[in-house]
């Protein structure tokens, strides 16, 4: 299968032509995202089956692990295809109780961006995005020293491109006044709705939008109407959330993850489902 014949077709991250379906490959660390996996190499696999199927954009952090998802592309995947691109995410790090603190200041910035390169065996990084707010999810403020500190490396060529990630849309504003960005990576899916105008006004700019938890994350979406409408197509809920999302807007990019070859596959076919008028309709009021 080729990226173009993936649900969604391509979307043109910069210069970077990538699937819009892609992966995000949080979950092949262990529990919580710390550790190894429990299945080594059934990770790998997952990774090489993601670029059989035509995937051309995986997501990653060197937090997720720590190092341990960067390690495992490395391992799976180098030397890369020419048109996979990999983009990670700066801005935090993990604690020993598993927590995400953040790490944005310009040292710290600078040392994740060498320690992405390092694990992932790169001279230069496709896509960094500046991972904003806390846990809790976005929070105001500045980002002009972080993004600044980025935007400085990307000059010296270790980053091609730029994105921010768990974002106000305020944040994303000022962000394009210090430097172009490709990507803003937040929540969203059915039952999170918060960012709607934010992604129709990137659309219009030309900037790719990439949820997170597109499913619901730690906590799966759950909603009669998404049921009924699975059930009414004879296919399942996450399937329906993964095909609203790629016809909610062009810009939107699907990084779903998943420890499982077959899971993996079931999410690719799931998110070509076509979706009526009236389907969409339905599913639009759940979030509203």
């Amino acid at each position: 299968m080729s990226s173009t014949a993936l649900p969604g077709g391509t979307w043109t991250l910069g210069d970077l032509t990538v699937s819009r379906f892609g992966y995000g490959a949080m979950q092949l660390a262990g529990p919580w995202v710390m550790g190894p996996p429990a299945d080594r190499d059934g990770a790998v696999a997952v990774l090489r089956a993601a670029v059989e199927l035509g995937i051309t954009h995986i997501d990653t952090a060197d937090a997720y692990g720590p190092r341990i998802t960067n390690q495992l592309i490395r391992e799976a995947l180098h030397p890369y295809p020419a048109d996979l691109h990999i983009a990670t995410k700066v801005g935090a790090t993990r604690d020993e109780q598993g927590g995400w603190p953040p790490a944005r200041d310009p040292q710290s910035l600078r040392r994740a961006v060498h320690d992405n390169l390092d694990s992932l065996g790169l001279d230069a990084l496709d896509v960094v995005n500046l991972r904003l707010g806390d846990a809790e999810g976005p929070r105001p403020g500045s980002l002009a020293e972080a993004l600044g500190t980025l935007a400085e490396l990307r000059q010296q060529g270790l980053i091609r491109h730029l994105g921010v990630s768990n974002a106000t849309p305020e944040q994303v504003e000022e962000a394009l006044t210090i430097t172009p960005i490709v990507c803003v990576q937040n929540l969203y899916n059915l039952a999170h709705r918060h960012d709607d105008d934010l992604i129709d006004r990137l659309a219009g700019r030309g900037i790719a939008y990439v949820p997170f938890f597109p499913l619901g994350g730690f906590t799966p979406l759950q909603s009669s109407a998404l049921s009924g409408v699975a059930a009414r197509l004879g296919t399942t809920p996450m399937s329906v959330a993964l095909a609203w999302l790629l016809h909610r807007s062009p810009n939107i990019l699907l990084i779903p993850g998943t420890s499982a070859t077959a899971h993996l596959r079931e999410n690719a076919a799931g998110a070509g489902l076509r979706l009526s008028d009236d389907d969409l309709a339905e599913l639009d009021e759940i979030g509203r």
